[in-house]
């Protein structure tokens, strides 16, 4: 007669061994992901490792800024000036409520905060700027040009693309070099089409851009003819394409963050235009960014 307690110690035995098999496949391969890509999984003896710290910081502690003109708040206090205390970025102005202030407080702003952006700068001048914002050691740098390479005299004077991108993976060159661990929020470049239609409903806005504002896009701003409509659009497909390197030499970078076309695709209105030259962002326009950029920097995973 067969011995049936050996052969129930025995079906234990294996089912015991199982249990250990999968649970040790378990602990071996059950790690997640942790925020942006970082990993937790177990150490050599069988506990759990710290977390290593997320490639992302959603609360950086110091802002530097680069760029143009929006970013020195040109034209949103008075007319023909720079008004940096208004910046969506490093702003001091309680009613934009810039990037630095919602994140620093306002104390912490305007100690921990620069502004290296210059009125009418190109990309070709953002390697320059890089290399002085890098100086300040900043957790966070923030990034906005590109309206003044499509705003030329013609379609013709417009950036090249291939230039356009060179000069961005410089800057990041620039400030990797002296700033590897900074983090980099980049603007998408405005819909500058978008800000001909709003303003040109504005006749004092009109007599204004005929002074020479971004003549490739307002140039003969109720201008409807063939050739007229062929060079909006050719403008409104240059920034497109700038649009699209920021976001590819961005996505190359584990400290970089593209805002996923936020500001191209925010629909300004005559409210948030300086009514000095119906273009650039006034306090309201600027408030408007200041909100893009930290509810983009806050976010758990970069915008799509």
């Amino acid at each position: 007669m067969p011995d049936r307690s050996a052969g129930r110690r025995s079906r234990t035995t294996l089912a015991a061994l199982a249990a250990v098999t999968f649970l040790g496949t378990t602990v071996l391969t059950g790690c997640d992901s942790g925020p942006e890509g970082t990993t937790k999984g177990a150490t050599a003896e069988g506990g759990r490792r710290p977390a290593a710290a997320p490639v992302w910081d959603r609360s950086p502690e110091s802002v530097a800024a680069v760029g143009d003109s929006i970013t020195r708040g040109f034209d949103a206090c008075s007319v023909l000036a720079d008004c940096p205390e208004v910046s969506w970025s490093t702003g001091t102005d309680s009613t934009v409520r810039s990037l630095a202030v919602r994140l620093l407080g306002a104390s912490g702003a305007a100690v921990h905060s620069w502004n290296h952006a210059e009125t009418g700068a190109r990309i070709a001048q953002l390697p320059e700027q890089m290399a002085l914002a890098a100086k300040e050691h900043p957790d966070l740098v923030t990034v906005m040009i590109g309206a003044n390479d499509a705003c030329r005299d013609s379609v013709r004077a417009m950036t090249p693309v291939a230039d356009f991108r060179a000069s961005f993976e410089a800057s990041m060159r620039q400030l990797r070099g002296t700033a590897p661990k900074a983090q980099v929020y980049v603007s998408s470049v405005p819909d500058l089409k978008r800000l001909w239609s709003t303003g040109r409903s504005n006749q004092l806005g009109k007599q204004i851009w005929k002074l020479g504002i971004c003549k490739s896009m307002l140039g003969d701003a109720d201008d409807m003819g063939a050739s007229a409509v062929a060079r909006r659009a050719a403008v409104q497909d240059r920034v497109v394409a700038y649009n699209g390197a920021l976001s590819e030499v961005c996505a190359k970078d584990p400290r970089c963050r593209y805002d996923g076309g936020a500001v191209f695709d925010y629909r300004f209105t005559g409210k948030q235009l300086s009514h000095w030259d119906w273009f650039h962002p006034g306090r309201d326009g600027q408030a408007r960014l200041a909100e893009i950029a930290y509810r983009n920097v806050t976010a758990a995973r970069p915008p799509a």
